[in-house]
């Protein structure tokens, strides 16, 4: 797999028959749990590996429309989103490749769309994380899974968060409201490794 690519989309669009699993990833628990999943589905269909990182600018387009020195901005934005798609691979992969065949992408938009107008090929699979969110949390934010259910033309695969991720947001809010942690839980949780997250790197292949 090459290096993280900043594309519009086009470099993802072409005729060709290879199989694809391509993942949403942001640098979030939920989307390297999402990052292994879909590394595990490559693997085991010989299938591409496409990790896709969307960003859009501080305060979104509409925003930025608005200012004229927002084409300045770009480049140092486009890096801020290549390194936080390099953090995520290194954080899953060890930092020695992917091992294999496919394309990191930086996107410019909106996750939800992004991902749907990149993964467009019949006989691709789109992988992306499903995580708890409360009702606030949705509606001021759309789920990017649901979107992504709603309006992809191929197979979409929501990615539940691991047992030890939801341990940690939960230790996370009870420690925001000060309230007493349950450490034996954790614990227990920190012992358990994923039968996904185990061996990810194969043992050939590009990188």
């Amino acid at each position: 797999m090459s290096a993280p690519d900043t594309s519009d989309t086009s470099d993802a669009s072409d005729t060709s028959s290879v199989a694809r699993v391509l993942v949403g990833v942001s640098g979030s628990p939920g989307s390297r749990t999402a990052l292994c999943r879909a590394a595990v589905e490559a693997r085991g269909t010989g299938a591409e590996l496409w990790p896709v990182l969307a960003w859009e600018p501080p305060g979104g387009e509409l925003s930025a429309r608005r200012s004229p020195a927002v084409s300045y901005l770009v480049p140092e934005w486009e890096r801020l989103a290549r390194e936080r798609l390099l953090a995520a691979l290194d954080d899953v992969f060890g930092g020695v490749g992917t091992g294999f065949a496919g394309q990191a992408l930086i996107v410019r938009g909106a996750p939800g769309p992004a991902l749907v107008a990149v993964a467009d090929r019949e006989n691709d699979l789109l992988v992306v994380g499903a995580g708890h969110r409360g009702r606030l949390r949705r509606a001021l934010r759309p789920s990017v899974g649901r979107y992504c259910l709603a309006h992809a033309g191929c197979a979409v695969l929501a990615v539940p968060p691991s047992p030890l991720e939801a341990t940690l947001a939960s230790a996370h809010r009870r420690n925001t409201w000060r309230l007493r942690l349950d450490t034996g839980d954790m614990e227990k949780e920190f012992a358990t490794v994923p039968p996904e997250a185990r061996n990810l790197r194969p043992g050939r292949g590009r990188t």
